[in-house]
């Protein structure tokens, strides 16, 4: 089980000072947020990917790789990489060199991206996202696997005798993780290539989510890659704890009212009831983060949103301290019963450990064609 944090880089008024960071003060605070997520024993730092202010995380990989250079453990994904929007060929370029700068420590989190202004800016049209999706995707996956790709499809223009540079560390591409909020296709698309299926279940209620996974479950057995209950599963969290529960709601609650995401919507109290956000003291976040499992079954990463809604960076390093201290609880719960059926996290030593025994014991057979291909609406 792989715990750690994701950000989706907004720029906020602090509600309770009127402060706003500038962007390179939000930037350079990133990097001190992920420093301290392997200081304290997380697993992953995933950085989102935003075209439109108030968001910085332009180009996600050129962070991640800075970041690289300080860490020595940590796991650096993005949360999400825009699939739709990005050529395929640069997402192979630019993840196969953060791999290597990073001697490994990398995957990446894919999404069709939800902000409808960004796709014209690309000269792509909304109404194709999950169309774009699957074919990028699928080219994505000949670039990495494939030395020489010729190829040609609807959304690029064609690849002759194409090479993409530099190749995978120790030829092992990246795991991904395919992430969604509410698209179906996408779940079926990481069951298809029996890639990991994030659901970021951070605004919306359980059942909702519920039904993702499942159909991702059942998917990824129908494909042959394991059973419903081997499939890769990540989660969405967030929290914000203080010693005892007064003090945390109440030194919250003005960030939660003014966030651009959730404020002036429902009340602190219906969204904590409805949805993963805990705010509360340490012992009733490892309760509320516990009971995920019983919700979706054993999955393999959970990450929390921590540093939203304006809250000073001094806050965070504060609320990743706290995160530290539980981090064993949250363990030892996971692990407790937990069948020896249910495989770990991925990871870079993992992946080349399995192509090596799939190359000893010779290629598996083919597998169908994804129902998503032709499920558009």
């Amino acid at each position: 089980m792989q715990f750690g944090i994701f950000t989706v880089s907004d720029i906020t008024t602090d509600p309770t000072t009127g402060t706003t960071p500038t962007e390179h003060e939000r930037i350079k605070a990133t990097v001190e947020i992920a420093k301290k997520a392997e200081d304290v024993g997380l697993d992953v730092f995933a950085l989102g990917e935003h075209h439109n202010r108030p968001f910085f995380s332009s180009s996600p990989t050129t962070t991640l790789a800075y970041i690289a250079a300080q860490t020595e453990k940590l796991i650096l994904s993005t949360s999400t990489t825009l699939i739709t929007t990005n050529d395929p060929v640069k997402i192979a370029e630019d993840f196969a060199m953060l791999q290597h700068v990073a001697d490994g420590r990398v995957d990446l989190m894919l999404g069709r991206g939800n902000t409808p202004p960004v796709y014209p800016w690309f000269g792509k049209n909304i109404q194709d996202g999950v169309n774009l999706a699957i074919e990028n995707y699928s080219l994505l996956r000949e670039l990495w696997d494939k030395d020489i790709v010729n190829w040609q499809g609807k959304f690029r223009t064609p690849l002759q005798n194409f090479t993409s540079t530099p190749r995978p560390l120790d030829d092992v591409a990246p795991f991904v993780w395919h992430g969604s909020i509410r698209t179906p296709q996408i779940a079926e698309l990481a069951a298809y290539f029996g890639d990991g299926f994030f659901a970021n279940n951070i605004f919306w209620p359980k059942e909702h989510f519920q039904r993702l996974i499942a159909l991702y479950r059942e998917r990824y057995e129908h494909y042959g890659h394991g059973t419903a209950e081997q499939a890769i599963v990540g989660l969405g969290g967030q929290f914000f704890m203080r010693r005892n529960s007064q003090d945390a709601v109440r030194e919250f609650r003005p960030y939660f009212d003014n966030a651009p995401v959730y404020g002036h919507g429902p009340s602190l109290e219906d969204f904590t009831s409805q949805t993963p956000l805990t705010v509360g003291s340490p012992q009733e976040v490892i309760e509320k983060t516990l009971s995920f499992r019983e919700t979706f079954g054993d999955y393999q990463r959970q990450l929390f949103l921590v540093d939203h809604a304006g809250l000073p960076l001094k806050t965070v390093l504060e609320q990743l301290d706290l995160l530290g201290e539980i981090l064993p609880e949250l363990r030892k719960g996971f692990a407790e019963g937990r069948p020896a059926t249910v495989p770990d996290a991925p990871t870079h030593a993992s992946l080349v450990a399995a192509k090596e025994a799939k190359q000893a014991e010779g290629e598996g057979a083919g597998q169908d064609e994804p129902a998503g291909q032709v499920a558009t609406s």
